[in-house]
């Protein structure tokens, strides 16, 4: 191992057995580690029989904290960084600490393991050779509203994770917007209530309206075929277009959008949403 390291390391998501021989050799080896949850890693770290320094680094304190850690690398010490489950550093605070060591000259070297996010598109049996990974979605309505737009252009298999008190609201969001667009939810991944269920996205949204969501989901989302999205976003376009028209003609928004909605076929709230965000901008 190098002195003056910042090694990235993965940890399972749900079955130790994922461990790498290698990983275990690094959390042996290294001066400390900085750990998402402490409490968690330590479970994992009496179970390997590992006794090692740790110190907590996580949304909340990442600002102070890296910094600190960065002066300890520099200074000759191997700090091995681990999240709660998979790899640190995907759609995890230690993307900045990992940002702040290469700023200081840092050598950063990953450890792979398990990432519920390739586990999940593997499983699914989507078109895996373009995707995207979009992490959480926005809770706030604006933002949301924009991701959702986004995602119903997106050709490429999309990735998105969910907490299971948000599932149903999001599955109604995104058969909304996506219509009849499939998606695969893998549930538990690797744990011993794993489960994955392909089907519409009404129909996903309907089963999780009979059944309790329980435990992290993982949405694999069909990609939009390249047509459609092709047709919606020219139909946005001319219907953005001539709302601005009517608007500038002395039309309020609100009759503009409705009657620039019924002559191209644009969804009217869509459309209505579209225009006051770009007011606002």
């Amino acid at each position: 191992m190098e002195k003056g390291t910042l090694y990235l390391v993965g940890t399972p998501i749900g079955n130790l057995e994922d461990l790498t021989y290698r990983a275990v050799r690094i959390l042996r080896e290294a001066d400390f580690i900085a750990a998402e949850d402490t409490r968690v890693s330590g479970k994992l770290l009496h179970y390997l029989e590992i006794s090692k320094p740790m110190v907590s680094y996580h949304e909340h304190n990442r600002r102070q904290r890296g910094p600190e850690l960065v002066e300890r690398i520099l200074n000759g010490e191997i700090c091995a960084l681990v999240t709660d489950a998979g790899m640190p550093a995907i759609s995890d605070p230690g993307e900045e600490l990992a940002n702040l060591c290469h700023e200081a000259g840092i050598s950063v070297i990953p450890v792979p393991g398990a990432c519920a996010a390739v586990c999940a598109l593997a499983q699914s049996g989507f078109p895996s050779g373009k995707w995207c990974f979009e992490g959480f979605l926005p809770t706030a309505n604006k933002p949301r509203r924009e991701r959702l737009q986004f995602l119903k252009q997106e050709t490429r298999t999309c990735i998105v994770y969910e907490a299971p008190h948000r599932l149903r609201t999001t599955l109604r969001d995104l058969a909304d917007c996506l219509g009849e667009r499939r998606v695969s939810l893998s549930r538990e991944l690797t744990k011993l209530h794993e489960e994955c269920l392909r089907m519409t996205l009404p129909e996903a949204a309907a089963y999780y309206e009979e059944h309790e969501p329980r435990g992290e989901f993982v949405l694999v989302l069909e990609g939009a075929q390249e047509d459609a999205a092709q047709s919606d976003a020219d139909r946005m376009q001319r219907a953005i277009a001539l709302t601005e028209e009517l608007t500038a003609a002395g039309l309020t928004l609100r009759d503009a959008v409705k009657q620039a909605a019924k002559q191209t076929g644009a969804r009217k709230n869509q459309l209505y949403q579209t225009m006051l965000s770009r007011e606002n901008e």
